[in-house]
């Protein structure tokens, strides 16, 4: 059953995309396609698709939109591909989403994705959402290990937000920040997201 966090990050995320009338959205690391079914279920988006490399997650992801009766045509569609290149196909979107995605990549490739999404792809819209690890001991999770073994990292507030700041700057967008999930008066929230929004759009 899907958590309480988990439906709260996915409605946050479908109703900012809508309040930017993006009808047209790139699911960046798509994985089994929870975004994917949630933006499905809503006529307001004309074209919805998930990008991932790992084919054993978006068999699932297949699965799960047949489950649900979602067809994969030309409104929604999954592809085995990388967003850490520029590939031209994925220019013109007007939004793009990174749900808990970009903890699973290498620190030291989040530069290459950051050029391929905010330089090569250039949607509109961009929101990215990640645990914030200052939660992480209210959750159960030991102050030495993190949320998911898959993960390679987790960030506090500050530091997501430097450099998600130091992102929009170098790319021309405009960026705000809000936490996902019950707020602690300390710790923030559980989740965290970054909006950017294109300076010239």
């Amino acid at each position: 059953m899907p958590t309480s966090l988990h439906e709260d990050r996915l409605n946050i995320v479908v109703d900012a995309l809508q309040a930017q009338g993006a009808r047209r959205v790139l699911d960046l690391g798509c994985g089994t396609g929870p975004l994917l079914l949630a933006l499905a279920a809503k006529p307001f988006f004309e074209q919805i698709v998930g990008l991932d490399i790992s084919r054993k997650a978006l068999e699932a992801c297949g699965r799960n939109l047949a489950r649900d009766g979602i067809a994969l045509d030309h409104r929604v569609q999954i592809l085995n591909d990388t967003f850490a290149e520029a590939n031209p196909r994925f220019q013109g979107y007007a939004a793009a989403v990174l749900l808990e995605t970009i903890e699973h990549i290498p620190p030291d490739r989040l530069s290459k994705v950051e050029r391929a999404v905010f330089s090569g792809f250039r949607p509109s819209f961009v929101l990215i959402t990640t645990p914030n690890q200052e939660c992480n001991e209210l959750l159960g999770v030991p102050g030495h290990r993190l949320r998911h073994p898959e993960h390679e990292f987790e960030w506090d507030r500050a530091k997501f937000e430097a450099w998600a700041t130091g992102l929009a700057r170098r790319n021309g967008y405009a960026v705000g920040f809000a936490g996902i999930g019950p707020a602690h008066p300390v710790l923030g929230s559980p989740s965290q997201m970054a909006a950017f929004t294109q300076a010239d759009a």
